[in-house]
């Protein structure tokens, strides 16, 4: 990651020799944060402890281990785990991840407008007001995810990830306790199917995550890339160009990675179930009612979606 990926607004963050306390947004729950990334116990690339958040952050070269909290003041406590301090390039990157991670950037005020007259998501944004799309900041690992997590369940999803992660990525160890990075696109590209089937991949979703990590590791696709079409219906459609990638898996990446507010995974059977609980409905709804229910929510279908995803997972 590069410390200039994302802007940080100045003001935000205060240094000190340890540790770096940022300040987020007044609507934001770290509790709700937290309690989004404790649903799995099987996730590989964090570790959530006592209301702390440990994470391996990969920084262009290197990589830096930092422990979120919350501080006083709803602020963010980002200290630096190791014996030696990081440097103002790995400082600075971590910043920016954690911003973008959290998504403390978005204005959501709008949304919660939005939500706060409509009869499914009212209740919902009461529930967990606060809670930003948690994100994925690495095209390559939100495309991955996105490949891996297709037509299986969420359980074995993690399964699958954490074998990929485990076998082709690298770790970092502190108190005995491994912490990972996703692997490198350039590491995968040079693998062939038959050394991903062994992990439970199906033969198709191993091609598919090779054909992703050789666009980006030849320089083909990126972020930056498909940042700067600006418009994301024009992003989905070169999204779902590439092999592999679907409408779900490009709006999963549009939600999860470049934090496009009116993406919508239409399709997606964790909405579709969220709805059907909400409701009270005897059968999932159609896409057709799906399209109805969520024609108020305008540009803010992102939201709308991973509020209610919430409601289950």
């Amino acid at each position: 990651m590069k410390a200039d990926h994302i802007l940080v607004p100045d003001g935000h963050w205060t240094d000190h020799e340890d540790h770096i306390l940022l300040t987020p947004p007044s609507v934001f729950s770290f509790e709700h944060t937290l309690g989004y990334l404790e649903r799995s116990s099987n996730e590989c690339m964090f570790h959530v402890e006592n209301k702390a958040i440990y994470k391996l952050i990969p920084i262009e070269d290197s990589q830096v281990l930092v422990q979120i909290t919350k501080a006083e003041d709803n602020l963010l406590k980002i200290r630096f785990l190791g014996d030696v301090p990081p440097e103002a390039l790995e400082r600075a990157a971590a910043i920016h991840y954690v911003w973008e991670w959290f998504d403390l950037g978005t204005n959501l005020e709008p949304f919660y407008q939005i939500a706060e007259h409509d009869s499914l998501l009212g209740s919902v944004v009461q529930q967990f007001r606060g809670l930003r799309i948690v994100g994925i900041p690495d095209l390559f690992e939100a495309l991955c995810w996105g490949i891996l997590g297709q037509q299986i369940n969420l359980a074995f999803a993690y399964t699958l990830k954490r074998r990929v992660v485990e076998t082709f990525g690298q770790s970092a160890n502190w108190n005995g306790q491994p912490y990972w990075i996703f692997p490198t696109p350039e590491a995968i590209a040079k693998l062939t199917v038959a050394d991903l089937t062994p992990l439970q991949l199906t033969s198709k979703k191993a091609e598919y995550l090779i054909g992703v990590a050789k666009l980006i590791s030849e320089g083909q696709l990126s972020k930056e890339m498909l940042l700067q079409l600006k418009d994301p219906k024009a992003i989905e459609k070169q999204l779902v160009q590439i092999r592999g990638i679907g409408p779900w898996t490009a709006n999963y990446v549009l939600m999860r990675c470049l934090k496009a507010p009116s993406a919508f995974p239409i399709e997606d059977v964790g909405l579709h179930n969220a709805v059907k609980q909400l409701m009270g409905l005897p059968n999932k709804p159609s896409l057709e009612k799906l399209k109805q229910l969520s024609a108020p929510w305008g540009d803010w279908k992102a939201y709308a979606t991973f509020y209610l995803w919430r409601t289950i997972y």
